[in-house]
Formats: C-alpha cells, structure tokens, sequence
C-alpha cells in the first residue's frame, strides 16, 4: 500500500488531543503504535496472511467524517443483536462512544466491573496497564490493524472479574453502526480480564444500517487466569455496506478454559482473526466459528491455537456457508511448541457450497514440535447433498424449505456448542433468518 493511503490516518493523529483524564503511559503506546502503522501501511495481498484478501477499499477509501452529534438508536436495536430475553449488564456503544442510555446496568457479583473502558482509564488504570496492549501483537505487517486500533484507542469496553467471580448472566457488549454520507470508522477496544477461579459469559455484538459504507476495527484482549473460564460470543451483523475487520487475542494460564464461538453473517468484506496463547498446563482452547456469505460477500477467518506448554487440548470447528459470488477463506493455524508434550488438538473446516460460484480458500495448519501428541487438521468443501434434498421434497417439503432446512442443520453443529441458552436461542434465530433471507440483516 502507497504512503498517500496513510497520510490521511497520520494527519488526523497529529491532530488527536487525547482526554486530560488518560494515564500519561497511554501516550506512549499511542505514539508506538503510529509509527508502526505508518511503517506498515494497510496489508497487501502478498502478505501470506493477507493472500486472498485485499483490502485496497478500505485503503482508498475516507473514513475521516464525523459520527452524527445525535445517537440515532434505540433500545430496540440493542435489542436486535441480543435478542428481548437477555437478562444480563448491556454496554452499549453507537458509532463506536459509549451510549448510556441504551445500556442496562444490573447488579453485578462483589467486585466484578463492566464499564466503558475510556472510564476506567480515567478511574482505574492500574487495573488496565498490565494488560492493555500487551496481549494483541501489533508489532508485525499481518498486524497493521491492531496498531491502528492502538493509535487511536480511545473507548471500547473493560470487563474484570476478581478471584472467584462468577457471572451468570451474560455480559453484553453491543456496538451499532449507521452511516448517512459521512464514511467514519468505528475502532472498539475490548479488555477482559477473569482473575483465577472466575467465570464468565461475554457476548460481543456488532449491527449496522444504512446503505452507505463504514468501518469498524474492532480489537478484543483476553486474559483468563488460573483454573478460569470464558465464554466468548462475538456476533458480526454489520450493514451489508459496511467493512468489518477484528482481532481477538486470548491469553491463558495454567488449567484454565477459554472458548469463542465467532458467528458472521453480515459486512461486505469481513475479516475476523482469533488467536489463542497457551502459556500454562492444564489449559483448554476452543475455537468454533460460522460464517454464512452470499451474493459478493467476502469473509476472512484466520486462527491460531499456540501450545506453549504441556499437557494442554484444543477444540476448533469452522463452517462457512456460501452462495451467489460469495468467497470466504479460512486458515486455521495451530502450534505447538517443543515444550509442550502431551497436547491434544483437533481442527476441522467444513464449507458448504450453495451455488457454482462461490469459492472457499481452505488451509488448515499444523506446526508440531514435539513427539508426544495427538492432533488432526481437515478440511471438506461441498454441495448439499442431492439424495437427502430429494428424500425430504418426497416427504411434502419444498425446495426452498429443504435447502433451508439442510443448512440449518449443518450449521447447529456450532451454534449448539454455546453455553448459554438465551444467547444461543438469538444466535439460531439469526442464523435462521439470514439463510432465509439470503442477504446481510441489517437493523430494521
């Protein structure tokens, strides 16, 4: 990518005048971040991360408007991405600033926060400074956009749970995008932070409207403590207009669980990178993800499982669904390490093929480093199969129901892996009505 495509961003970060309130360390991330982003650019397809992806829209395009000085939403938007049933605390952000008035805030276990996270820079940074930006990487080219995220950081969400918490009701953290001429871009900060012992749901939603186009660079950081455990649900309903690229880095010790369950069905261009760091014995990672693209939709999964230590399993399950001129791409990357013996790891990726155009660019990884292991990688590429489409039309059931039908099916295999019933009874009725409707759902 050529300097001009950068200027813009470093122009208006020497304009940035940072809140009074921010802890002076915050400054010097900032500047370190923008260095790297102006020595990177945007990513290139000849990055081997970046390969089937280019992002040359999002380059070429100005994201410099200003969001609208009026909150457009309501609580029936967050609504939409939550579904009416979820009882549990709700942040809410439009146009990527935190909204008080469509947040709930119910009661939380003793000492357990949830607040947006330019508040708790401002009110307790010493909580966040151990962690902020020293989980997500952003010192590489595959990395440009975490850095900028980093150089404009500025509101997001900061979730903490002492030793012991635990949260039944899940967390939400919903972000709404609407865009009217103005091209803005969105950059949330996630932290999340489960001390030993805690555990967690955390349900992290993205929903947009409008025909014109936007970005979101979202950035999610994870540390899960000892003997923790997080359930992590991001949702991605972007406008189907809008960019949506994200990065989410989990950290885990020793015998803790972190699992993430990544569900895309929106944006016109999505890219989703999920990592996680085992650096402890004893810990569990599960990775699922489902995408479902039609028309020219273009949705990138790239993950990472890294087993730094011994006696640690994995769990990753990835299915896309694809049709129109659709094109996904998944790359499933796990390591593990010479220090590691005794690692479990399973991956699969399976993809679903709706019509002769779509195409999927599969590449599961593995990097073994040692010899005591069980892991298997696979990948299959499909259509629907023609003799049960025609079992369930002899039975009364019609052509469009049955495909409909067959999808659903296929994709349950990941949605039913989430623990929490409220959040998975929204996520099939999402899914449902996006394979019905064979486009981006997009707030009413």
């Amino acid at each position: 990518m050529s300097r001009a495509e950068t200027q813009p961003y470093l122009e208006r970060f020497r304009r940035l005048e940072p809140s009074a309130a921010e802890p002076t360390w915050l400054h010097g991330m900032r500047d370190a971040a923008i260095e790297r982003f102006a020595e990177f650019g945007f990513p290139s397809p000849r990055l081997e991360d970046w390969k089937y992806t280019s992002v040359r829209s999002i380059a070429t395009s100005d994201f410099g408007g200003a969001p609208p000085a009026r909150n457009p939403f309501s609580k029936r938007d967050v609504a939409f991405s939550l579904g009416g049933d979820f009882h549990g605390r709700i942040l809410a952000f439009a146009d990527g600033r935190y909204a008080p008035e469509l947040s709930t805030i119910e009661a939380l276990p003793e000492g357990v926060i949830a607040e947006s996270l330019a508040t708790a820079l401002a009110g307790r940074p010493a909580c966040i400074e151990p962690h902020l930006g020293r989980v997500a990487t952003w010192d590489a080219p595959e990395d440009a956009f975490v850095a900028l995220n980093t150089a404009f950081l500025g509101d997001g969400a900061f979730v903490y749970l002492p030793r012991g918490a635990v949260v039944e009701a899940p967390i939400g953290l919903v972000f709404l995008g609407l865009r009217n001429g103005a091209a803005p871009i969105s950059q949330p900060r996630i932290l999340i932070v489960a001390e030993a012992g805690s555990r967690a749901t955390i349900v992290e939603s993205y929903a947009g409207c409008g025909p014109d186009a936007y970005l979101t660079n979202a950035v999610t950081e994870v540390v899960v403590g000892a003997g923790a455990s997080i359930d992590h649900v991001k949702l991605q309903c972007e406008s189907g207009s809008a960019f949506h690229v994200s990065a989410l880095q989990a950290q885990q010790s020793r015998d803790s669980r972190f699992a993430s369950h990544a569900i895309s069905l929106g944006a016109a261009l999505a890219r989703n990178d999920v990592n996680a760091r085992i650096d402890d014995a004893g810990a569990e990672a599960v990775l699922n993800g489902l995408f479902v693209a039609s028309a020219a939709q273009h949705v990138d999964n790239h993950t990472e499982i890294d087993h730094a230590k011994p006696h640690s399993q994995s769990r990753e399950l990835y299915k896309g669904i694809l049709a129109g001129r659709a094109h996904g791409v998944f790359n499933g990357k796990i390591i593990v390490r010479p220090d590691a013996q005794n690692t479990h790891a399973q991956q699969a990726n399976d993809n679903l093929l709706m019509s002769e155009d779509a195409r999927i660019n599969s590449k599961p990884e593995l990097m073994i480093h040692a010899d005591d292991v069980k892991c298997s990688h696979g990948s299959t590429i499909g259509y629907l199969d023609e003799s049960a489409l025609f079992y369930l039309r002899s039975r009364g059931i019609s052509a469009v129901e049955a495909r409909e039908f067959m999808m659903r099916a296929f994709a349950s295999e990941v949605t039913r892996a989430i623990g929490s019933a409220p959040v998975r009874t929204r996520v099939d009725e999402l899914v449902t009505a996006r394979l019905a409707r064979g486009a981006p759902l997009e707030i009413a």
